[in-house]
């Protein structure tokens, strides 16, 4: 599967998936200490989005997005 190569295009995607169908979204984050790479995971198990990142700045960008993803999770 291919990588989406930039952050806000990666953030609106992953949103507007959970928006469809909430229950069954699940965001997967890991960290490869010797490639020194975070990979995200966003899936629904129809559609997979993928995200790889090197940049200390990007986890910023990952905290809000999970931080508003939360949020939506837990107003409903």
């Amino acid at each position: 599967m291919p990588y989406i190569a930039s952050f806000e295009e990666f953030a609106k995607a992953a949103e507007r998936l959970y928006l469809q169908d909430p229950s069954r979204v699940r965001v997967v984050t890991k960290y490869r200490h010797c490639e020194g790479k975070l990979i995200v995971k966003v899936t629904d198990d129809q559609v997979c989005l993928l995200y790889r990142t090197e940049h200390a700045q990007d986890l910023k960008k990952l905290e809000k997005l999970t931080s508003q993803l939360m949020r939506n999770m837990v107003s409903k």
